[in-house]
């Protein structure tokens, strides 16, 4: 049996995972999906002060109330990067065994979320965060998604907190390494703000990559597939 830890990408919450969620449980596996704060269930709460920090104490949180030992980590887009800053805080202590991003951000030591996007998608998520204070949500047609699936998740969708767009993450690389790292591309359709991720782990050592022929929301668009990935992960 394994502890799994997901925590959902950008205007997401735990519900992005509904269709993920009885696969691990039914393979024998204890499975937790965190919402952060100022989204999905807790979109109530959304509040200026919410910066990347506040979401990485949230999944920290969750770690040590369920006193979890050797947890897979999966972090969906965005969620890589607080995936990091999590690994980094509990690198010493035997509450993780396995990183999982999910077509996420692969950060590097000082950047942020926004570091690795285009200078228009910079820009425009800027004059976004500048005129309401939040990033509104992606239209679900850009991940591939159509029909009752993209209906699903546009109507569920929030707004993400824009304080944590350029909030830079400080941590020691080697802490987060000394775990196995899987990256999961989503290849069909890709999505440009990944681009840079996919070349970084493909040319750093001791990546694990895992290709889904689907779209970002591989666990709205391909669950069985992507369920299978974290089975052999957990392995």
């Amino acid at each position: 049996m394994a502890d799994f830890v997901l925590v959902h990408g950008a205007w997401a919450g735990a519900w992005a995972w509904k269709r993920v969620l009885p696969g691990l449980w039914s393979a024998g596996h204890r499975a937790f999906a965190v919402s952060l704060s100022g989204v999905g269930e807790r979109s109530h709460a959304m509040s200026p002060q919410i910066r990347l920090d506040t979401h990485i104490a949230d999944v920290h949180a969750v770690i040590e109330a369920e006193e979890l030992q050797g947890a897979l980590l999966v972090g969906h887009s965005y969620a890589g990067m607080v995936i990091t800053g999590v690994a980094d805080r509990l690198a010493d202590s035997g509450r993780l065994r396995h990183l999982v991003y999910l077509d996420a951000v692969v950060p590097q030591p000082h950047e942020s979320w926004s570091s690795g996007h285009a200078a228009d998608t910079r820009a425009a998520r800027r004059k976004a965060i500048a005129e309401s204070g939040v990033i509104p949500p992606t239209d679900p047609s850009a991940f591939g998604l159509e029909g009752d699936d993209r209906a699903w998740v546009l109507r569920r969708q929030t707004p993400q907190p824009g304080a944590v767009y350029d909030d830079a993450l400080d941590f020691d690389p080697a802490r987060v390494a000394r775990w196995p790292r899987t990256f999961i591309d989503c290849t069909r359709p890709a999505l440009a703000t990944i681009a840079v991720m996919r070349q970084r782990v493909r040319a750093e050592p001791g990546w694990n990559v895992v290709e889904i022929a689907t779209g970002h929301l591989a666990m709205v668009s391909a669950p069985q597939a992507l369920l299978q990935a974290l089975l052999r992960a957990a392995a």
